[in-house]
């Protein structure tokens, strides 16, 4: 359950504003405010059904959606790259800090873990 609700906010975060009004209603309130279909339904004063078909439609077209762009799963790809660098530029400082004392390294070093640190957090 854990890694389908953090599969679903994901794809909201990525894709949320292509969906209805409504849809992106009752998705945030069901995945993120951990409304029961119950709540809101009675909110809305329609059947939980009709709040089931609503998230459900929604679910389908995000899935849809990352199935044809895949940016998903590019983003998670990069995060894992991202982390690979900034671990080389690690180590480069390390041998750098060992071996040679350079300088012109050192800064290279640093620029990078501070790039991939800020690619991160865009």
């Amino acid at each position: 359950m854990k890694n389908q609700a953090y599969r679903m906010a994901m794809m909201y975060d990525f894709y949320g504003d292509l969906l209805t009004d409504r849809q992106k209603e009752f998705y945030d309130l069901y995945y993120n405010e951990d409304l029961s279909l119950s709540e809101i339904a009675e909110n809305y004063g329609i059947t939980r059904q009709g709040v089931r078909d609503v998230i459900v439609r929604a679910e389908a077209y995000l899935t849809e959606i990352e199935d044809k762009t895949g940016l998903i799963h590019r983003f998670h790809l990069m995060q894992h790259q991202l982390d690979q660098v900034a671990g080389y530029a690690e180590q480069l400082l390390k041998l750098n800090a060992d071996r040679y004392e350079d300088n012109n390294l050192e800064s290279i070093g640093l620029k990078l873990k501070d790039l991939t640190e800020t690619m991160k957090q865009e």
